[in-house]
């Protein structure tokens, strides 16, 4: 097994090269390329196209490895080692000629996040991280915001398309927020909500309805940052329990408090 800054390196240089593909494709990208997976969830070509290059390239970096895919190019395997994998985080982005939209892969042993990867295709920002080596763009260090107040605090959340079981507390969320908060931010990429938080362009995020392709490499990348990142109940079950919360470390017991109060959670 190689070390997971080396394997780190290798994984960048093929999302750069899956990049190029999939900002080749929008040039000339149609509607006629859109198909529905189910209500307000889209995908195209692109997507299975970019996901076929990924899991190809990653596969041969680790042949014993499984996958967990957005698209079903290969199914889950009950391995040591297995990929988590978004060819294009945020496709509703892409398919309408908006930025952002993101490529994020993670690769998890036993239940433990290893490697992290988050590339932002736009501006070209490449968000990586693995265990215990501290969170990077572009070859330089990140961390978590030092704001110790949610007065004081960006955040970004992601609106449900699909599940909206609990769109009462979500909204209670939102309104507080808006009230006591610099404000909120959309998206419309969970990867990139959680790069930026990583990065300190956002002091937190929280979202509901979520997959774990679309959340795995973005939360170790916050966690090597500095950062927190639990469920609405302050627990670990974010990964696949479909909710996150990921904050600095200064404001996430408070920021907790809220969710925990507005989703009955305590």
């Amino acid at each position: 097994m190689a070390d997971y800054e080396k394997l780190c390196k290798r994984i960048r240089e093929i999302t750069a090269t899956v990049r190029i593909f999939i900002l080749q494709e929008r040039i000339n990208f149609t509607n006629t390329s859109i198909e529905r997976k189910g209500h307000n969830d889209l995908v195209s070509y692109v997507d299975r196209n970019a996901e076929e290059m990924l899991v190809k390239e990653l596969h041969r970096l680790l042949p014993d490895a499984g996958f967990i895919t957005e698209e079903n190019t290969t199914e889950a395997s009950d391995k040591d080692f297995v990929w988590i994998i978004d060819p294009l985080d945020g496709t509703t982005n892409y398919i309408h000629g908006m930025p952002c939209f993101c490529i994020s892969i993670a690769l998890m042993k036993g239940d433990e996040l290893v490697v992290g990867i988050v590339h932002e295709l736009n501006f070209d920002e490449c968000f990586y991280a693995w265990k215990e080596g501290g969170a990077f763009m572009n070859d330089k260090p990140i961390r978590v915001t030092e704001i110790n107040k949610l007065a004081d605090s960006l955040l970004a959340t992601g609106f449900p398309y699909s599940n909206y079981d609990r769109m009462k507390p979500y909204m209670e969320i939102f309104d507080y927020c808006m009230r006591n908060t610099h404000g909120l931010r959309r998206l419309g990429s969970a990867a990139a909500d959680l790069a930026y938080v990583a990065c300190g362009r956002f002091e937190g995020f929280y979202e509901y309805g979520l997959n774990s392709w679309d959340v795995a490499a973005g939360a170790l990348l916050v966690k090597e940052a500095g950062g927190k990142v639990t469920d609405f109940k302050g627990g670990s079950n974010f990964i696949f329990g479909g909710e996150m919360i990921a904050t600095n470390p200064h404001v996430a017991d408070e920021f907790l408090k809220v969710v925990k109060q507005k989703f009955n959670e305590a």
